[in-house]
């Protein structure tokens, strides 16, 4: 069970992925939110169950018709990777019917040691994808990790390609916005990487978010090239999934968009303004050489957040201490790769 946030999510499919490979002999049956059942589309040995937080399955009432209608799966042991309240109720109906469960460690001591402003413990913490491994292990199924297989480039369908063209450039991703400004790059910056990059024909430049205020910055970054599209509004998401698998790199911040690329395999180049990869949420299977972090010794308390969603004075432009030509830079040399 994992009901939110997409990124989240996302972080749970290549650990699943290798739980099917492992032990093909055992079905999963995934509970999360109808939204994000393309991501585990393909996956063998896996029931996805929507979870109807509105009508359904709302409230304490709610929780306990999830539990029967999950029970009908047959269920043997339950694993939470999402340790709240809902989940927690979910794990106890399950316990108390005499089924094994587990429930993820999200290490909250360790990640206010990491964020602290004073006696800062600045250290890599479990990441959450060993985390998620941890719960797996305690039900009698350990995992490995180190051979990961993802799926393959999806086929692009008409409509995508009457977007995107049928050139053979290099796609690069770009994913500029996050839940919280102190994790977004700001534009004026952005708009130099996006046309630097976008002076080499061989390039196109596919830009994704979300919700009108960002299309509309989407469409002023786009609109002045030839070789920038806007992709927000424009395709369904599980055609937004077939297109993130043809990339050859996507640039994210610390965001759902950096897991989604990277559940998918492909090299995703991160920025990190208030928050750090060490408090776990480096993307799967992603070089530390590939994440750009904010100066520490410009802003030595970073970072002061493990979601960014904390404001220190002093500290709301730390972002902009990465510079264009070092993420250019990372996005030319990946093209090389």
């Amino acid at each position: 069970m994992r009901l939110s946030a997409m990124g989240d999510v996302a972080m749970t499919v290549p650990v699943l992925r290798a739980f099917v490979k492992q032990y093909p002999e055992v079905k999963l049956t995934v509970i999360s939110r109808p939204f994000f059942k393309p991501f585990f589309d393909g996956i063998p040995n896996l029931d996805f169950f929507a979870f109807d937080e509105k009508e359904r399955h709302k409230g304490f009432p709610g929780l306990l018709r999830l539990y029967r209608d999950v029970k009908k799966f047959k269920i043997d042991a339950f694993a939470d990777l999402h340790n709240v309240l809902r989940s927690k109720v979910v794990s106890l109906l399950f316990a108390l019917s005499g089924k094994k469960r587990a429930t993820v460690d999200k290490g909250r001591e360790g990640k206010k040691e990491l964020t602290r402003s004073e006696n800062k413990i600045f250290k890599q913490l479990p990441t959450m994808f060993e985390r998620h491994v941890k719960v797996f292990e305690e039900l009698g199924f350990p995992l490995n990790l180190s051979q990961p297989e993802f799926p393959e480039k999806a086929k692009l369908d008409t409509a995508v390609l009457e977007i995107i063209g049928n050139e053979s450039q290099k796609l690069i991703g770009i994913a500029p916005f996050a839940q919280y400004d102190s994790k977004v790059y700001p534009i004026d910056l952005m708009t130099e990487v996006i046309s630097t990059l976008a002076q080499n024909p061989n390039h196109k430049i596919l830009l994704f978010g979300g919700g009108k205020k960002e299309m509309e910055v989407l469409d002023s970054l786009s609109k002045p090239f030839e070789n920038v599209i806007n992709m927000a509004g424009k395709i369904k998401f599980q055609q937004e999934l077939q297109l993130i698998s043809n990339l050859d790199v996507m640039l994210s911040m610390d965001s759902g968009n950096a897991h989604i690329a990277a559940m998918l395999g492909i090299k995703v180049i991160t920025l990190w303004g208030a928050t750090h990869p060490y408090a776990g949420f480096l993307p799967f299977n992603q070089s530390l050489e590939n994440t750009l972090t904010s100066d520490r010794n410009q802003y030595p308390k970073l970072p002061t957040s493990v979601y960014g969603n904390k404001i220190v004075e002093g500290y709301e432009d730390a972002i902009r201490s990465i510079s264009p030509e070092k993420i250019i830079a990372k996005i030319e040399a990946q093209l090389l790769n």
